[in-house]
C-alpha cells in the first residue's frame, strides 16, 4: 500500500504560479476568486465581479492553485518557501470555505461542457476535463459527511504526519532547518483545531471505533514521552549537512529543541490526555461505521468512491466470497506439490511456527528484501517497454511507528525534489514477519507495482501537474496487487511456500471485499473478520490483528485491491484473446500506464482503444511484409 490516507488522499501537487495573485485579493472574495473563470476578478463599489469567460486552462489553474491553498505541505515540496514553515490550517471554517470552493469549481466544471469551447478539445484536453471531474465528484460525495471529525486511521494520521515529513524534506542549507522548526511550533494550533474537530464527532455520534484506540494512544504516548534531544522529530538537527559551520549548526540545534521543548512535547502530551479523557470513553463500540443512517449512507460513498464503479456493499461482498472460493482451490493445489502430508490447517500452522520461514535479525530480513527488489529490477525491461527514471531505495519501517503499521509501504519520491521513493518494510516483532511473503510484497510495493506506477505517473509530460500526482486506489492497489501475480511470470516465486505466499497475499486481498463489507454493512463483530484471514491464508495473527484493526479505522479502502486487480486482469484477457499472437506484454503493460492513474471505467475505454491501435499496426506490418 502507499502511503496515501485519508489526510492527502485527493489532494494534488500542483503548480504555484496562481498563489502570487492572492495577496491581492482580500480574504473574503476568496471563495469568488475560484468562482470567477482564470481568477479575474475586479472590484465595482466594493462588491466582486468576474471578468472574463472560462476556458480549460484557466479552470484547471485554479483547480490546483485550490489543491495547494490549505496544503502547505505539499505547496512546500513544490517550491513555496514561505509554506515550509506551516501546517495546515483544519479548522472548521477553514473546512466551510474549501467546500464554497469545491462547490464553485464544481458549477464552472459542468457550465464549461456547455461551453462552445467544449466541442473544440482535442482527445488528451477531454481526458484533463474528465479527469479534473473524476476528482470532484469524489470529493462532492465525501463532503456532507465531515471526515474531518475523525481525522485518524490506526497507524497514521495527523498526528504522525510530520514524522513523514521530517524523513522526506531536503536539509540543505539554514533556511530549511529554520523552516522545519518554525513548522514544528506549528503543532499546538494544529492539534487544538483536530481536537476541536473529534469533540464535534463525539457531539454528533460520529466517531472512531475504541477497538482503534489503545494502538493509537500507544503511538500518540510514544510522541509526548521522553526529551527532546531523543525525539524523532529532532532527528534531522542530528546528523546535519557539513556545509553548515559548527557555530551555525548549534544555533540551528537551539531551534530544534526549543521547537520540542516549547511545542512539540506539550502538544503530544495535550492529545494523549485528550485521547485518554474525553476520546476513548466516548468512541463508539462498534467496530463497523453502519450501526447509524449517517453511518450507512457513508459507507456507500466510500464503496463508489474506492473502487470507481457504481457497485453496491452487497455485490462486493458476494465477488469477495466467490474469490476465496476460487483461491482456496489454488491453495491446495500448492500444498500438494509442495509435499507436505497433512490437511490445510496443518500447513498453515507449520509456515506460521517453523523457525526456517523466519528472518533472525533486522538485517537479515531487510537484505532479503534488497535482494528481491534487485531480483525484480533485472527484470523489468522484458515486461515494460517504459521505465521510470527515479529510482527507489528499501528502508524499514521508522520505530515510532512499526508497532501499529502495516507489513510494509511504498514512500513516494519526488522528481521534482530530487527524493528517491522508498518500499518501506516493517521490521517489528520479527517472529510475525514471514519470508515466504516477502516476494509478493516485494513486488507490491516496489517494481513493477507502486513505485513503477507513481513514478510513471509523476514523469508524464504534458499533462496537468494535478494528474500527475493523481492516486484512484482501485487503479493503484489493483495495479500493486496485479503486480504480485506478474511476479510468477518473472520467476520470483521459486518454492511452493513463496507461491503459498502469494496467494496468501491474494487470499488477503479477497477477504478483504468480505471483511470489510461485514464489518461496516453486515454488523460483523472482529472475530467474525479475523476468521476469514485464520481460515484461509498464512498470515501471522499479529499481522491479522493489524490489518482488521486498518479495516476497522479505515472503511471502505481495502476494497480497491482487489476490485482493481479483476478489473486489469479482465483487460489483459480481453487484449490478449482480441490481439492472439500479435499480443505484446510489453505494449499491453505501457498502455495501462500511460495516463497515470485513471478510475477503472476509464482505464477499460484506454484498453479498447489500444487494442483497436494494435489491430490497425499488426494489420499495417503485414502489408508491409
Amino acid at each position: 500500500m502507499s502511503r496515501f490516507f485519508r489526510l492527502s488522499a485527493t489532494t494534488a501537487l500542483c503548480s504555484l504560479a496562481p498563489l502570487a495573485a492572492f495577496g491581492q485579493i482580500a480574504t473574503t472574495t476568496l471563495a469568488q476568486y475560484f468562482t470567477c473563470p482564470g481568477n479575474q476578478v475586479s472590484l465595482v463599489n466594493g462588491q466582486t465581479q468576474c471578468a472574463l469567460s472560462d476556458s480549460l486552462e484557466r479552470l484547471i489553474i485554479d483547480f490546483e492553485a485550490n489543491a495547494l491553498i490549505n496544503n502547505p505541505i505539499s505547496a512546500g515540496e513544490k517550491g513555496d518557501r514561505a509554506a515550509l514553515r506551516r501546517l495546515p490550517d483544519a479548522s472548521e471554517a477553514a473546512r466551510t470555505t474549501s467546500i464554497h470552493r469545491i462547490e464553485a469549481l464544481d458549477r464552472r466544471h459542468t457550465a464549461l461542457r456547455r461551453s462552445p469551447e467544449f466541442s473544440g478539445l482535442n482527445e488528451a484536453q477531454r481526458l484533463n476535463y474528465e479527469m479534473m471531474g473524476f476528482l470532484l465528484d469524489q470529493r462532492k460525495r465525501l463532503l456532507p459527511f465531515d471526515e474531518s471529525r475523525m481525522p485518524f486511521v490506526n497507524d497514521s494520521g495527523f498526528f504522525t504526519e510530520m514524522s513523514y515529513v521530517s524523513r522526506q524534506t531536503r536539509f540543505e542549507r539554514p533556511e530549511d532547518y529554520e523552516a522545519y522548526a518554525a513548522r514544528l511550533t506549528q503543532l499546538p494550533r494544529s492539534f487544538a483545531q483536530h481536537r476541536a474537530n473529534m469533540r464535534r464527532g463525539i457531539e454528533e455520534d460520529f466517531t472512531a471505533s475504541d477497538a482503534i484506540l489503545p494502538g493509537v494512544i500507544d503511538a500518540v504516548r510514544g510522541l509526548a514521552d521522553g526529551t527532546a534531544a531523543d525525539h524523532p522529530l529532532y532527528a534531522p538537527f542530528v546528523t546535519m549537512n557539513d556545509s553548515i559551520s559548527d557555530k551555525e549548526q548549534m544555533r540551528l540545534k537551539g531551534l530544534g529543541l526549543a521547537a520540542i521543548n516549547t511545542s512539540v512535547l506539550p502538544a503530544y502530551s495535550a492529545l494523549l490526555e485528550f485521547f485518554e479523557t474525553e476520546y476513548a470513553p466516548a468512541a463508539r463500540t462498534d467496530v463497523g461505521i453502519g450501526a447509524t443512517e449517517e453511518g450507512r449512507n457513508y459507507y456507500r460513498a466510500l464503496v463508489r468512491n474506492f473502487t470507481t464503479l457504481d457497485l453496491t456493499p452487497d455485490e462486493v461482498h458476494d465477488m469477495g466470497l466467490r474469490e476465496v472460493a476460487r483461491i482456496r482451490s489454488e491453495m491446495d493445489a500448492v500444498i500438494e506439490t509442495s509435499g507436505f502430508e497433512g490437511g490445510f490447517a496443518e500447513f498453515l500452522d507449520f509456515l506460521r511456527t517453523d523457525p526456517q520461514f523466519y528472518a533472525k535479525t533486522e538485517a537479515e530480513l531487510m537484505h532479503y528484501a534488497a535482494w528481491l527488489a534487485k531480483r525484480i529490477d533485472g527484470k523489468m525491461p522484458e515486461f515494460f517497454g517504459k521505465l521510470p527514471r527515479l529510482s527507489y531505495g528499501v528502508m524499514k519501517v521508522p520505530d515510532e511507528m512499526a508497532k501499529n503499521y502495516t507489513t510494509g509501504r511504498y514512500w513516494g519520491g519526488s522528481p521534482e525534489a530530487g527524493r528517491a521513493g522508498f518500499y518501506v518494510v516493517n521490521t517489528y516483532d520479527l517472529p510475525q514477519r514471514p519470508l515466504y511473503n516477502l516476494p509478493a510484497l516485494t513486488a507490491h510495493e516496489g517494481v513493477p507495482g507502486h513505485h513503477h506506477q507513481i513514478a510513471l505517473a509523476q514523469e508524464l509530460e504534458g499533462i496537468p501537474d494535478f494528474r500527475k500526482s493523481l492516486y484512484a486506489t482501485a487503479f493503484g492497489e489493483g495495479w500493486g496487487l496485479y503486480s504480485e501475480k506478474l511476479a510468477a511470470e518473472m520467476g520470483l516465486y521459486e518454492t511452493p511456500y513463496e507461491k503459498f505466499g502469494q496467494l496468501t497475499y491474494e487470499m488477503w486481498r479477497a477477504c478483504r471485499l468480505v471483511v470489510d463489507t461485514g464489518m461496516h454493512w453486515k454488523g460483523w463483530t472482529r472475530d467474525q473478520a479475523e476468521a476469514c484471514f485464520l481460515e484461509n491464508s498464512a498470515l501471522s495473527r499479529s499481522n491479522i490483528r493489524t490489518e482488521v484493526d486498518r479495516y476497522i479505522s479505515w472503511p471502505g479502502q481495502a476494497l480497491a485491491y482487489k476490485i482493481g486487480e479483476m478489473k486489469i486482469l479482465e483487460l489483459r484477457k480481453r487484449a490478449e484473446d482480441g490481439l492472439g499472437d500479435d499480443f505484446d506484454i510489453r505494449h499491453f503493460h505501457d498502455a495501462v500506464l500511460e495516463n497515470g492513474s485513471v478510475p477503472l471505467s476509464i482505464l477499460e475505454r484506454q484498453i479498447d482503444r489500444y487494442i483497436a491501435r494494435a489491430k490497425r499496426e499488426a494489420v499495417k506490418a503485414r502489408s508491409a511484409d
